[in-house]
């Protein structure tokens, strides 16, 4: 068995997305944390190993979801709930 590749967090930064609203800018809010590195955007495309993408977390604060929603993820890969908090 190979190694499990090193663990990547996705988070959005709802400080900056008030800030972006309040004043019209458009910084980055997705912070794409590794062990080493924080990398800002404002569009992530997750990809599995073979370098499909399985998943894209969108920033659009100018055209927001009919919710009101400036940030959220769009996939067409099946989605599992679960409710509970590990």
């Amino acid at each position: 068995m190979g190694r499990l590749p090193k663990k990547n967090i996705i988070h959005i930064n709802q400080h900056v997305i008030r800030r972006n609203t309040k004043t019209g800018e458009r910084n980055p809010v997705i912070t794409c944390k590794t062990y080493n590195t924080n990398d800002y955007a404002n569009k992530v495309i997750i990809e599995d190993k073979n370098g499909d993408e399985v998943a894209t977390i969108i920033y659009s604060p100018d055209k927001p979801l009919s919710c009101g929603a400036r940030v959220w993820i769009e996939t067409r890969n099946n989605i599992k709930f679960i409710k509970d908090i590990e």
